[in-house]
């Protein structure tokens, strides 16, 4: 009787083990590895990211979502980065207004929540 209550006892060991394992194991960041200083139409982006250094990425970087879905990894601290961040911001207003209806909000997606 004694020998099973070993082998339980292992058993529990290694599937505890195991479980903290995987747990434990880091989950993969998409991050901007450059970014490009190259202005992009405010009318061609739907949704901006912030990536943050020492958050999983080696770089501070804004993502421009474009309508189409393509991501692009520009400066944060760009002037003109900052406008498009701004109207992007005006075109989710306006899009939730009218429940994202229409050609203005093609490509944006409702908030997460």
């Amino acid at each position: 009787m004694a020998q099973w209550g070993d082998a339980k006892l292992l058993f529990c060991f290694l599937f505890i083990t195991c479980c903290c394992t995987v747990t434990l194991a880091e989950i993969p960041v998409d991050c901007c590895l450059t970014v490009r200083d190259i202005a992009v139409p405010k009318s061609a982006v739907a949704d901006v990211r912030k990536q943050i250094r020492g958050q999983g990425c080696s770089i501070d970087a804004t993502i421009l979502v474009t309508r189409r879905g393509h991501e692009l990894c520009v400066p944060s601290n760009a002037h003109w980065v900052q406008d498009v961040e701004k109207h992007v911001e005006s075109v989710k207003n306006f899009c939730k207004k009218k429940n994202y209806k229409g050609q203005r909000c093609f490509g944006v997606k409702p908030e997460s929540k």
